[in-house]
């Protein structure tokens, strides 16, 4: 038996054991997770019987083999759900599919909505050019963004960092207005000091160009039109939030004979002469344990992968610690009544705003963006009808004055920053809150990370290392770009070889999230 040691229970982690497993049958797998939760930044957080997706988490996929895999695992729903039921909504169904009514493991089909809030008014995210968007510009406003749009096309900049990508894209007037500002609060830095790169990953096919064409294709009811993956406007998602499915693959890899161990973290890896890892230490329950193994699958942060390896060349080591991160904090706020008024054409239980997310643009509050559970799934709000369940989200450097502060501190800030927005009248609507601190969230594109070619080729030296996921390859992934990367891990592994390209070539080609296929169309609905 071949012993496979993978790092980390995320999304990237399960898949690669899980397919290891039902692929292979000459492999030992044991993932080595350090916290205590399964499914990373995809987990389910309970409280008090309400449940948060600390990022949210759309299941949709342009690949085939994702939307298989989620679908065997959780099949969609053949009957309404709760909010369906009492609304008398229309919903996609799947024929002979479990009622999410009766049965857990089902896969529920939900309308993306996500706007902006900017200057009291909501836009679309991404911005749709609609009576109500050009009515809430106004027309001077209007006339600024159009004109700056065409000075961007004959002007083009060049793309040497994520400002000039925007600008090149929208135009300076719309960069100003919806995209500087957010960003900033994201990373912590101007967009100008921002490599292009994450734009291209993150973004890719999205501009004015973009919307226009998918507006005029709705609007003439376009049947198999191309979608750029930002404009869905309808997602997947499990009844009881994205966690459901991975501690559901971490029960199937025990079944399958993998071991999942939780409270384990990896300290330090061991080389051989012939440049392998022939063993990792982790410390559980205070002991450090020694495990060796045929193969490494990490998805652990590359800084902290290259702290614990030996030998590493000092300028290797250099680019490694210099590569940045941001964290972020949700907090769940439990409210009797949102101020936030429906003014949409979309039905909602206690009409309710209708979206999933909202991106804040106010330069006045330090709140990024927040959630509505509710429109999530009904099934993350313990009493639907009567209360509306939230999660605001702060970026944050793990250590500084916002990440330092007291529970306590930071849930009076919030809920004034609530009141600030409009949001809730007043602090007495509040009802219960809950605070999660998500250290390494975004692998951010500054500081060293324009060498991170140089580190990448390195580890590719060490031939039985595999790096997968968001924090594996210091990428700004998607969940299914993650598991896209434990698929060609597990393939060069079944292969036999050690050429990773394929592994890091996930979420780098530009057609990825910009063509839609009519067979991935259907299968996403």
């Amino acid at each position: 038996m071949k012993k496979v040691l993978i790092i980390g229970a995320g999304p990237a982690g399960l898949t690669a054991a899980y397919e290891l497993l039902t692929q292979g049958k000459e492999y030992e797998v044991t993932i080595l997770e350090q916290s205590d939760s399964i499914g990373g930044i995809s987990r389910t957080v309970v409280h008090n019987g309400n449940r948060m997706d600390i990022g949210g988490h759309r299941f949709f996929s342009k690949d085939p083999q994702v939307n298989a895999w989620w679908e065997e695992r959780m099949p969609l729903q053949g009957k309404p759900a709760l909010d369906d039921r009492i609304l008398n909504r229309e919903v996609d169904t799947a024929p002979g599919g479990p009622d999410p009514e009766r049965e857990d493991r089902v896969m529920l089909c939900r309308r993306r909505v996500s706007r902006i809030l900017f200057e009291n008014h909501f836009y679309d995210y991404p911005i749709r050019f609609r009576p109500e968007t050009l009515r809430n510009m106004g027309l001077i406003t209007t006339l600024e963004v159009g004109a700056s749009y065409l000075a961007a096309q004959i002007n083009r900049l060049p793309e040497d960092n994520l400002e000039n990508f925007y600008v090149n894209r929208f135009g300076r007037k719309l960069y100003t207005m919806f995209f500087e500002s957010y960003t900033e609060n994201l990373w912590g830095r101007h967009p100008r000091e921002i490599d292009a790169s994450w734009g291209t990953q993150r973004v890719k096919g999205l501009s004015i160009g973009v919307v226009l064409r998918d507006m005029w294709g709705s609007m003439l009811q376009k049947k198999n039109r191309n979608v750029e993956t930002s404009l869905i406007e309808h997602f997947f998602y499990p009844k009881l939030g994205p966690g459901q499915m991975w501690e559901g693959v971490a029960a199937e890899i025990e079944k399958l004979g993998g071991r999942v161990l939780r409270n384990a973290a990896v300290v330090g890896f061991h080389k051989s002469a012939g440049n392998r890892i022939e063993a990792l230490t982790y410390q559980k329950d205070g002991k450090k344990i020694r495990a060796e193994g045929d193969y490494v699958i990490s998805s652990m942060p590359l800084k902290d992968l290259v702290a614990g390896v030996e030998n590493v060349p000092a300028a290797v080591r250099q680019i490694a610690q210099g590569l940045p991160y941001r964290g972020y904090l949700t907090m769940g706020v439990l409210v009797s009544k949102l101020s936030l008024t429906n003014q949409t054409k979309l039905k909602t239980v206690g009409n309710i705003v209708p979206d999933c997310w909202i991106y804040v643009q106010d330069r006045q509050v330090k709140m990024g963006r927040f959630q509505i559970y509710n429109n999530w799934s009904p099934y993350l709000v313990k009493d639907l009808e009567h209360t509306v369940w939230l999660g605001l989200e702060y970026f944050a450097d793990e250590g500084d004055a916002l990440w330092r502060l007291s529970n306590e501190d930071f849930r009076q800030m919030a809920v004034k920053e609530m009141v600030t927005l409009g949001l809730i009248s007043s602090a007495q609507v509040v009802l219960d809150t809950h605070i999660e601190r998500v250290p390494k969230a975004y692998p951010a594109y500054f500081d060293t990370y324009s060498r991170i070619g140089e580190l990448i080729d390195y580890l590719n030296g060490i031939e039985n290392l595999y790096c997968i996921g968001r924090n594996g390859q210091h990428r700004y992934n998607n969940m299914d770009h993650s598991m896209i990367t434990a698929f060609r891990a597990v393939d060069c592994i079944l292969a036999g070889s050690t050429d990773r390209t394929s592994v890091w070539n996930v979420n780098t080609e530009q057609s990825y999230q910009e063509e839609n296929s009519p067979k991935s169309e259907a299968v996403n609905h």
